[in-house]
Order: C-alpha cells, then structure tokens, then sequence
C-alpha cells in the first residue's frame, strides 16, 4: 500500500509502518480506540488477494471510511458493488475527515447477504465543521461484502 499513508485527527501517518500503530481512522472518536494495524489495515492489504475480507457490513463500513480518510481509491472502488461502482474516485483535498460514529445496523452480519449501516462521518473544510449522515447499504457475493448505495 505504498502512498496510503495521510494525515488524519488521529495523528499523523507519514508511513506505513508509522500509520499501522496510529489510532485508526474509523476508531479515532471511540474511548477504546484500536491500531490502525489491529482495525482497517489487513483489510486494505488482504482485499486484491482475499487474504483478509471484512466480515460483515459494519466492519466493510469502517474500513472503507478509514480507506476515505487515507484516500485508498483502489480499495474503494474494489469494495464498491459493479451495479453501482464510478469510473474513479476524486479526494477533495480540503477536506479533513475527523471521526465515525456508528448509529446502528440492521443484519449485515457475517451469515447474512445483505445489512445496512447508518452512521456520520464528522468532517472540516475550508467553510466549517460538517457532519456527513448515511444509511448504506451492502451486500455480500461470493464470501465478499460490497458497497450498494446510500438509502
């Protein structure tokens, strides 16, 4: 994952290595925080091979905000579902995301097919402080979770 490494409220990755002790970015306003090593990475590195596949939907939610606040596009367009998936993915540069606050989950378990996650994704830009509010929605094919579409 070479260049995955960026600055987020959780400190500042200015390596790989470095970023794997980092607070993970899904965790960074949680009390018990974890690693980004013990969260997202294996995740983000076991994706191209199947070595490491979330297993539920809130777990691929997660993993994909911290591949949001690193800017990951290849493993958000990987974990994204073909029937909705966009060409490429564009980072706006001005914005820095600062934490994710799961709300609730509807199935999405690891037996399950499909869930939903609603959350917020805290965020400040040049015009303030914003909060991002979605409910997403996943399915699961073939032993993977993807992406669907907000509700």
């Amino acid at each position: 994952m070479p260049g995955a490494a960026r600055q987020y409220a959780g400190g500042v990755a200015t390596s790989l290595s470095t970023s794997l002790a980092a607070t993970c970015p899904c965790r960074v306003a949680e009390e018990h925080a974890r690693s980004y090593g013990r969260c997202c990475a294996p995740w983000h590195a076991g994706r191209a091979d199947a070595s490491a596949l979330p297993q539920s939907a809130e777990q691929l939610m997660r993993s994909r905000y911290s591949a949001f606040v690193l800017q990951l596009a290849d493993y958000l367009l990987a974990t994204w579902h073909e029937s909705t998936r966009p060409r490429s993915i564009d980072f706006d540069p001005g914005v820095h995301w600062l934490g994710l606050r799961i709300l609730s989950t509807r199935a999405g378990q690891e037996s399950a097919s499909r869930g939903v996650v609603e959350f917020e994704a805290s965020y400040r830009a040049a015009d303030g402080v914003g909060t991002q509010h979605e409910k997403s929605t996943f399915v699961k094919e073939d032993g993977a979770w993807f992406y669907l579409d907000a509700l």
